[in-house]
């Protein structure tokens, strides 16, 4: 959007970041590492047992430094680069004579592919050669990996060898093969050029045929010249239909950007075939080795904090993502039997298989919410996507309904309060450990069991009673006198919590609260939340206060919000402090969904996706592009003045008609595809068309 200043796409330094902790990531949905980093990650392989389990550590070919021989240095002109718009990294030395540069990307559509280039320019009058450096360290040794030099294949080197321990007992050691570039000590631009680009290849697969097939591929796009570009183009295609922008401050812009690009760069390519999930990890996969970022390991980050967005803009990741769940379930069912309860028990930590592998027992036994934020991202993917063949032939219903038994043989009726009792839990703020009917969690057990109710009569299956009765009937902690909820039984105001946790009701968990109760909540728990805490906390205090119309104190938790964003390249650290996980995905997706959904209103529902716009302060207008709805992808804009929705002019196959109603009037204006309807500021819901005089199942305005 039109904003006077500096470009929100790309993000420029004159040098880097002194903690190497915080260098720009490259990532695909196959491989990542940080420049100017040793390590390589690949989805899906981790070494070690149970509790050690963490992403396997591969030497990194990219890990090179480009540099100019030392009787120039004085006279450079040094930049460093984190260009979004292509995805890539570039460095650029510029002197007197010559311009050299060095640019690093993960390839985008061909995700077993990482690159660098290496290009020299000539820019003054004169023949002689130029020579620049390749400063590499790359040693083909791993603690995880037992590897081993192989022949070369087409003038690349050859690393093979497999994981050391298996996460399970009797389980697969984890084949690695990589195929890579040599990189000389330096390159040289001959006496008479004028410019030349050197390409560097490294390319890893689960199998030797693999590496070689996805090597060869490659090196046709390098010899076409059009390896880079197929890839930048890629790029270019997704930003063009994929998008959130503000008319506000370049530094929300930044963050809006910078955030979205680490959370795709994460996603395949849009269409990509034969795409297998592993799981969204809260560092994401260009961290986790061992003792750092969780180990790669998958939490609830996954489900609660970076589902939402990649459903909106992605469903098709979105899909993976869930697949990732149903995968796991062995793991899961085995998880719930070890507790000695019925269905299934997400791990806290998963990694390959789904079994538990937290390092700590009380963590995996007692955060038992992470079943609730699993089954309602299976919810919000249904509401929004219709996709049946998910839950009827692909094992989603088997995870909805194995969560609702497993919750129902967690609960404990209290003859004396005439209740379903959750006890021995801890709660998102783990500061309080083995507590008594979290609210958060209570909550999330009613609405999954709903859910699978209303899911087994979509699919034409019984519905147990327990069900009804145990979401009818579960404890959902209340003072009536203080008009709040608190965290659980015996919680006193002014107890510190470490995290989001009750004010996660109402949004993102759907919950109907009265405003005044709503602020109540907010109120108490921001007086209570630790500084201390993790990036996303303050996203939920942002949404809530932007439901309630506040926008002064909106704007003032969105800017806390993403007050971890690190410089240059605006890397996101979990603790306000630096520490914690880096590249942290989950505070990312806590702010993507403050802007998506709050700033919008946007809340998927069975009777359509309602919307209730509001600009917070220092933001005139806001756009949201490429919003994925029921086979739908529209554009969504608002001022203070006027709303905008336009349904591309190609929907998927099946996708129905869509219509906006709008409130209070439900007045339903007909939203056709390759057309732009406009009108006066107010909120309503996007739902398929209905007949004249018909209503939307379950359509009371803003209740979900």
């Amino acid at each position: 959007m039109e904003d006077a200043g500096e470009d929100p796409t790309v993000f420029t330094a004159r040098s880097l970041p002194s903690d190497p902790r915080l260098l720009a990531t490259v990532t695909n949905a196959y491989l990542g590492t940080r420049v100017y980093h040793d390590t390589l990650h690949v989805s899906g392989v981790y070494n070690g047992a149970g509790g050690d389990t963490h992403r396997a550590l591969l030497p990194s070919p990219l890990n090179v430094q480009l540099e100019a021989p030392a009787e120039t240095g004085r006279e450079l002109t040094e930049t460093f680069v984190l260009d979004t718009n292509t995805g890539s990294f570039l460095h650029t030395l510029e002197g007197p004579s010559f311009q050299a540069s060095q640019r690093i990307y993960a390839h985008r559509t061909l995700p077993h592919v990482m690159a660098f280039t290496v290009s020299i320019t000539r820019v003054a009058m004169g023949s002689w050669p130029i020579t620049v450096l390749l400063r590499s360290a790359f040693s083909p040794e791993s603690p995880d990996l037992d590897l081993h030099l192989g022949p070369d294949f087409q003038g690349a080197r050859y690393l093979y060898g497999h994981t050391l321990t298996p996460e399970q007992p009797g389980g697969p050691q984890q084949e690695v093969h990589m195929l890579w570039t040599p990189v000389p000590p330096a390159l040289t631009l001959g006496e008479s050029e004028e410019d030349q680009t050197w390409e560097f290849l490294t390319v890893v697969g689960g199998s030797q045929a693999e590496a070689q097939l996805c090597f060869t591929e490659a090196l046709q796009l390098q010899v076409g010249g059009t390896l880079y570009a197929a890839h930048a183009q890629a790029w270019a295609q997704l930003w063009a239909t994929c998008g959130l922008d503000v008319v506000g401050p370049l530094p929300l812009r930044q963050a809006l950007r910078g955030a979205l690009y680490y959370l795709l760069s994460a996603l395949p390519q849009p269409g990509a075939p034969g795409y297998t999930c592993h799981g969204l990890s809260p560092g994401g996969l260009s961290n986790g080795s061992r003792e750092e970022c969780y180990w790669g390991h998958v939490f609830w980050d996954q489900d609660l904090w970076m589902f939402p967005t990649v459903l909106l803009f992605q469903p098709e990741a979105a899909r993976a993502l869930l697949e990732y769940r149903i995968r796991t379930l062995g793991g899961a069912l085995d998880n719930a039997r070890k507790l000695g309860y019925q269905g299934a028990k997400f791990a806290w930590e998963s990694a390959g298989s789904g079994r538990e592998v937290c390092p700590e027992d009380v963590y995996g036994a007692q955060e038992i919410h992470v079943n609730g934020a699993v089954v309602l991202a299976f919810q919000l993917y249904y509401h929004a996507t219709q996709d049946v063949q998910l839950f009827r032939e692909a094992g989603g219903w088997d995870v909805v309904r194995a969560v609702a038994e497993f919750w129902c043989s967690r609960v404990e009726w209290s003859p004396k309060e005439e209740e379903y009792q959750l006890k021995g839990v801890m709660p998102p703020d783990e500061y309080h450990s083995g507590v008594d009917n979290s609210v958060y969690t209570n909550v999330l057990v009613q609405n999954n069991l709903r859910f699978a109710a209303a899911l087994a009569r979509d699919l034409g299956r019984p519905v147990p009673t327990e069900w009804l009765s145990v979401a009818e009937k579960i404890k959902v902690p209340f003072d009536p006198r203080q008009d709040f909820h608190p965290e659980f039984d015996g919680y006193q105001p002014g107890e510190e919590v470490k995290q989001a946790d009750v004010v996660l009701l109402g949004y993102p968990v759907p919950f109907h609260l009265s405003p005044h109760t709503r602020r109540r909540n907010l109120e108490i728990y921001e007086a209570a939340t630790s500084p201390r805490g993790p990036a996303m906390t303050w996203s939920m205090f942002a949404v809530g206060w932007m439901e309630l119309k506040d926008p002064r104190r909106a704007q003032d938790f969105l800017e806390r919000s993403f007050a971890n964003i690190a410089e240059p390249f605006k890397v996101w650290t979990e603790n306000a402090d630096g520490s914690g996980a880096v590249n942290f995905l989950t505070g990312m997706g806590g702010f993507l969904q403050a802007a998506l959904c709050g700033f919008t209103g946007f809340r998927i529902t069975g009777a359509g996706m309602t919307f209730d716009p509001m600009c917070p302060v220092g933001v005139s207008a806001v756009r949201v592009r490429g919003l994925c709805y029921q086979g739908n992808r529209l554009d969504f804009s608002f001022s203070e003045g006027s709303v905008t929705i336009e349904v591309k002019a190609q929907p998927g196959p099946g996708a129905p008609p869509l219509e906006a109603e709008l409130w209070p009037t439900h007045a339903r204006v007909p939203l056709l595809p390759g057309h732009r309807v406009s009108f006066p500021h107010s909120a309503g819901r996007i739902q398929r068309s209905l007949p004249p005089g018909a209503e939307a199942a379950g359509s009371t305005p803003g209740v979900s």
